[in-house]
């Protein structure tokens, strides 16, 4: 399954971009409400600068404390991102991402943020992948 053929199942949820200059106590707040696990810190809304997770606040709280929370997002977000494109396949991503031992992956085209692709996105894609070829092989082994 190719990254595009994911993202049109998950619907159009769009990307959640944060300015630099943001709190990571407001990000924290939008993480929560959102009920997602990462934002793309973005000038524009339109190219990716940077990523920040939980884990990078949880990481930071348990190093400094709570007053960690007033800094901006740009002090502690990844800027070295590792990207995907919409022609690349779910296996691809979901080795990038174990390798990497990240979970959320941002979708470019032409340099510009066109979605996030997910550890259980790309899980989800691979067993669904799988189910069909099994499906597939019983139906050949049964004469179908």
């Amino acid at each position: 399954m190719l990254v595009h053929q994911i993202l049109k199942s998950k619907g159009d949820q769009g990307v959640i971009t944060v300015k630099p200059g943001t709190s990571v106590s407001d990000v924290a707040k939008i993480l929560a409400e959102k009920r997602i696990g990462t934002v793309v810190i973005s000038n524009d809304g339109t190219t990716a600068d940077g990523i920040l997770s939980e884990r990078d606040i949880v990481r930071e709280l348990a190093n400094r404390g709570a007053g960690c929370m007033s800094d901006k997002v740009e002090d502690y977000m990844t800027t070295e991102l590792v990207t995907c494109s919409m022609g690349e396949d779910a296996v691809q991503v979901l080795n990038m991402m174990t390798e990497g031992r990240f979970r959320h992956m941002p979708v470019l085209e032409e340099g510009k943020l066109v979605g996030l692709i997910t550890l259980g996105d790309a899980v989800k894609a691979r067993l669904s992948e799988l189910a069909m070829e099994k499906d597939a092989l019983e139906g050949m082994i049964m004469g179908h």
